[in-house]
């Protein structure tokens, strides 16, 4: 049986599974919707993620999930709450990374806001933060879309990076 997370007038949410890894490749091939990561990945390297992202499930209760279309179960790409250390302090982060024939149908925002309500709600979060490149347009517009502001710029993974941020009072 389907673990269904979180469903939405458009999308529902599901456990990745290693059986994924060729949906996945679709985005982790593309240069352009990978174009704020540090590399494409290859399968080897998509299978790791998958790993990375059962562990998240194992060790934290949350991870990145699948999101298809509620319709038709079409994969569209992934979302999700993830740990992140940001100034020695590990933090829950909304990610978001969809196929780039879906851009611009509005899924990441309502995705990441679906996030947002099951990380105040269900998890009972006091903040919630993403961490998008400070480059990254799109990415940063739809955490602003979702109620986040930016609370500081910072230094991971190589570059800089926004720390969007929304707290529980704020969503309420």
């Amino acid at each position: 049986m389907e673990t269904i997370r979180i469903v939405t007038k458009r999308l529902k949410f599901r456990n990745m599974r290693l059986d994924d890894a060729a949906n996945l490749m679709e985005i982790f091939t593309d240069p352009e919707a990978m174009k704020y990561y540090p590399s494409t990945k290859d399968e080897s390297r998509t299978l790791e993620w998958i790993e990375w992202t059962l562990a998240n499930y194992a060790n934290h209760g949350v991870g990145l999930w699948i999101v298809e279309d509620r319709e038709t179960g079409e994969f569209l790409g992934q979302c999700g709450i993830v740990p992140q250390v940001v100034d020695d302090i590990t933090q829950m982060e909304i990610g978001y990374l969809f196929k780039r024939s879906e851009w611009g149908n509005g899924y990441a925002t309502e995705a990441a806001s679906a996030c947002k309500k099951y990380g105040f709600e269900t998890l009972t979060l006091d903040k919630i933060i993403s961490l998008p490149d400070v480059e990254n347009i799109p990415s940063c517009k739809v955490a602003e879309r979702i109620g986040m502001k930016v609370e500081k710029t910072i230094f991971k993974w190589g570059k800089d990076v926004h720390v969007y941020s929304i707290v529980k009072s704020e969503y309420n």
